[in-house]
């Protein structure tokens, strides 16, 4: 699945939904929901070149290779299939992608109205990351190993609460291709608590980094915390070989705070999702 999505990739640019980071992060990051999936490849002569992963009751992420976007029909049927009984069904692809998208339109899928969530799509390059500041006390630095690991954890729960992960799904992300400890930067507070953090990914192959995710605790937000563990993180990316950078924001307006802390460290949109609905 991720070499698939690397060699979009290749053949499309930055015009791809998602990174070889995502479907990382996505698998591994909730340990025991494999009960909650169902994932489906489509192959040609060994290599994958279509993937479908339902996250039930009725939401799927989909990769098709961009000579094979022919498979869309067959994808959505075997979609449709697993998900029989759910009232509404959901997906997303490129506003650019005007070949998918009219074939999710032809199949009754309707476009998300212009209010709802959405995803932007933001990029940098990594020629000139800018100096990392941070309030006196503060130090920004890359993880290590099992000792960070607990901090590390409530660093993210504390972001993201409620949160399922946990000490055992970490360690699964942990162990994941292709992450690198060295891209896990955080930034520790006096307390030698961790109050901010950013994860990053590297496909070495298109030489294109990605953050996923990205948080902060809440007792320590509105310091530039978050921004100097990204730009710690983008600045490791140089160091192996990343030309650029990406990240997908939510766009609208309920939820502006993401977005702002990436333009405010030099991520500017490029594109942006379309969710697709229709009833089942």
């Amino acid at each position: 699945m991720q070499a698939l999505v690397a060699e979009a990739w290749r053949l499309e640019g930055p015009f791809v939904e998602r990174h070889i980071g995502d479907v990382a992060w996505g698998r591994y990051h909730i340990a025991g929901r494999e009960d909650e999936w169902r994932i489906r490849v489509w192959q040609d002569d060994g290599a994958v070149v279509a993937w479908a992963w339902a996250f039930l009751p009725a939401t799927l992420d989909f990769q098709l290779h961009p000579e094979r976007r022919d498979l869309l029909d067959s994808l959505l049927d075997w979609f449709e299939t697993e998900t029989v009984g759910a009232p509404k069904l959901e997906t997303s692809t490129l506003i650019d992608d005007a070949e998918t998208a009219s074939g999710l339109e032809r199949r009754g899928y309707r476009r998300a109205g212009p209010d709802e969530p959405f995803f932007v799509h933001l990029k940098r390059d990594l020629e000139d990351i800018g100096e990392i500041v941070l309030p006196p006390g503060f130090s920004v630095r890359q993880v290590h190993g099992e000792g960070d690991l607990e901090r590390r954890v409530a660093v993210h729960r504390s972001a993201w609460a409620p949160s399922r992960v946990t000490t055992t799904s970490y360690r699964d992300v942990m162990s994941a291709w292709p992450y690198r400890e060295e891209l896990y930067c955080v930034v520790e507070a006096p307390d030698g608590s961790f109050a901010a953090y950013c994860l990053a990914w590297l496909d070495e192959a298109n030489a294109v980094g990605e953050f996923e995710p990205v948080g902060t605790d809440p007792r320590f937000v509105r310091q530039g915390l978050a921004a100097a563990a990204c730009t710690s993180a983008l600045d490791q990316l140089r160091r192996l070989g990343a030309h650029s950078c990406v990240v997908h924001a939510r766009g609208d307006v309920s939820y502006p705070g993401p977005l702002r802390l990436y333009e405010s460290v030099g991520f500017r949109r490029y594109t942006e999702s379309v969710t697709f609905r229709r009833s089942a």
